[in-house]
């Protein structure tokens, strides 16, 4: 195979929120890495990238995809090995599902799995990651040493010293512990030998959880400009479950009234005049989205000034 020859991957990253915990479907890649659903674009087979996506994903997972979104097409060099031993180069498209979770068909190997888990430093529903300052911010200052650039780049990216915890900075983060050598993949390119922190959290195949970084970043910035929560909700839902969801993406607490009143003020949900079925407390009432609030407003998002609470 020559050096100069391209090959073209597709990716999915497909994401559900399951009793508050926000999951991602991940298959094993050939060397049993956990990886996410992933294949060659098949120039005969495929009429469009969006169908090939499509077709691994359901020849992987069985999972049939409904809408999605192209996300970010990643080239770097050697983000697959293959191209170290003299394969070409591949450039990879990724695309971005939010589904309703669903069983996998056992005998497939594919599973859902909670992205916090690969992502660990963006959970912030319980406050501070204690990780952050116990494991990650020394090693990471010791790597910036004296180089006042990297020292301010760690501070601002990870909150540190005074600064802002920016949620959407997702990718940013993950490259800052890669180029750290705080992550497994980092490790495993380079050829290094040494284990990375347990708070690095849970490696996966090639680049794949720096393309999982993006699509956080990529959901937690349209939180704030479309309706995207609704995508991961029944039909009918309690404002707790819509509460739920957003916390999950978000990985914040939201004040509980505050959130309630926003919602319910800017037209996004409608009260159906049924209760949910109950669970050993008071019954709550069950509201549907409200499609209309395309035509009312520009951005209907769930991003509300007051409707968080400040860390």
């Amino acid at each position: 195979m020559p050096e100069s020859s391209i090959h073209i991957g597709l990716d999915a990253v497909i994401i559900a929120v399951t009793a508050e915990a926000p999951r991602v479907l991940t298959v094993a890649d050939p060397s049993g890495e956990e990886a996410l659903p992933s294949g060659p674009l098949d120039l005969e087979a495929h009429q469009t990238l969006e169908r090939g996506v499509r077709d691994w994903v359901s020849q992987q997972t069985g999972f049939q995809l409904g809408y999605v979104e192209q996300l970010y097409t990643f080239g770097d060099r050697y983000r697959d090995p293959r191209e170290r031993m003299g394969g070409g180069r591949v450039i990879s498209t990724a695309y971005l599902a939010l589904v309703r979770e669903q069983s996998m068909p056992a005998r497939l190997g594919a599973h859902w799995r909670d992205w916090y888990g690969y992502l660990p430093w963006e959970d912030w529903r319980n406050g501070r990651p204690t990780l952050i300052e116990r494991d990650l911010a020394p090693r990471l200052h010791a790597w910036a040493g004296r180089d006042k650039r990297k020292r301010e780049r760690v501070d601002l990216t990870f909150g540190l010293d005074a600064t802002p915890w920016d949620p959407e900075r997702t990718l940013e983060r993950y490259e800052l512990l890669w180029e750290a050598g705080l992550v497994a993949e980092a490790l495993r390119e380079r050829g290094a030998g040494d284990s990375p922190p347990a708070a690095g959290g849970r490696p996966m195949a090639l680049d794949h959880r720096r393309i999982l970084a993006t699509a956080l970043g990529r959901v937690r910035g349209k939180l704030k400009y479309r309706p995207v929560v609704f995508e991961l909700l029944a039909p009918e839902f309690t404002l707790l479950q819509l509460q739920q969801v957003v916390e999950a993406l978000s990985g914040n607490r939201l004040h509980k009234q505050n959130f309630r009143r926003l919602v319910e003020s800017a037209g996004l949900v409608e009260g159906t005049g049924r209760l949910a079925p109950a669970t050993g407390g008071r019954p709550a009432e069950l509201f549907r989205f409200r499609h209309e609030v395309f035509r009312e407003r520009p951005a209907p998002g769930v991003y509300f000034p007051g409707a968080w609470w400040g860390r």
